[in-house]
């Protein structure tokens, strides 16, 4: 039990290092060998034991932080469902407000908040800002309740709900750099505000045309032109 105990401790040392580490100087920034020197392990290989990689440690960090904010999230996505409306506001509270309670935990919610941010603004594929990992989580929970609530934002290419969740993630990580303040409350509310507007967002004229030439290409036979074909030389 000893012996579980300290590797549980170690563990910890190391999540803390990387995710203090990584948010002030970037994911890709400081190298695992010190992160392992910052928690003091004196074993090189400690890292590795416990996280496989620089992926797995990133990950680890995520999935530390996600599963403390799951309970919140998943009580006020109960009230949305309970509450039968359709409120977009509180979908989009349901993701902003445990975000934000992230600013006062001292146990490097801080940290978390800059790292998440950095990590799905690299994701190159939608996929990678959906619950990729964990279906049960409140995170994926919530993208389905979205997705129901808005199906015409489905047939988009980009669904509101992936700007709305990277605008949640870059303003709270925003704050996450500066001191902490007296005003979280007023700036929940408006960010949440901006996340409902993103989220409830009507498409233009113009995109809805774009939208449709899309769709139009997408139908046409492998190997075909949207141009008429030339006419033959000497031909009328």
């Amino acid at each position: 039990m000893a012996i579980a105990a300290d590797s549980d401790d170690n563990r910890m040392r190391i999540l803390r290092a990387a995710e203090r580490l990584m948010a002030e100087r970037g994911i890709d920034g400081v190298s695992l060998r010190e992160i392992n020197r910052t928690a003091n392990q004196g074993n090189a290989s400690a890292l590795h034991y416990h996280f496989g990689d620089r992926q797995g440690l990133v990950d680890a960090i995520l999935d530390r932080h996600q599963r403390t904010s799951d309970p919140r999230r998943h009580l006020m996505l109960d009230a949305y469902e309970e509450a039968g409306d359709g409120d977009i506001r509180m979908l989009a509270s349901a993701l902003v407000d445990p975000l934000v309670e992230k600013l006062r935990d001292d146990d490097g919610g801080r940290a978390y908040l800059r790292v998440a941010h950095e990590f799905y603004s690299r994701a190159q594929r939608l996929e990678d800002l959906g619950p990729r990992r964990n279906p049960t989580a409140s995170a994926a929970r919530w993208h389905r309740l979205v997705a129901a609530r808005l199906p015409q934002q489905e047939e988009r290419r980009y669904p509101s709900r992936y700007p709305a969740l990277r605008l949640a993630l870059g303003e709270t990580a925003r704050r996450a750099q500066d001191k902490p303040r007296r005003d979280d409350a007023l700036f929940a509310s408006t960010l949440t505000d901006f996340v409902a507007a993103v989220l409830d967002t009507t498409g233009s004229a113009e995109t809805s045309a774009l939208l449709g030439q899309h769709a139009s290409r997408s139908r046409r036979p492998a190997g075909t032109s949207s141009t008429p074909p030339d006419r033959p030389r000497g031909g009328r």
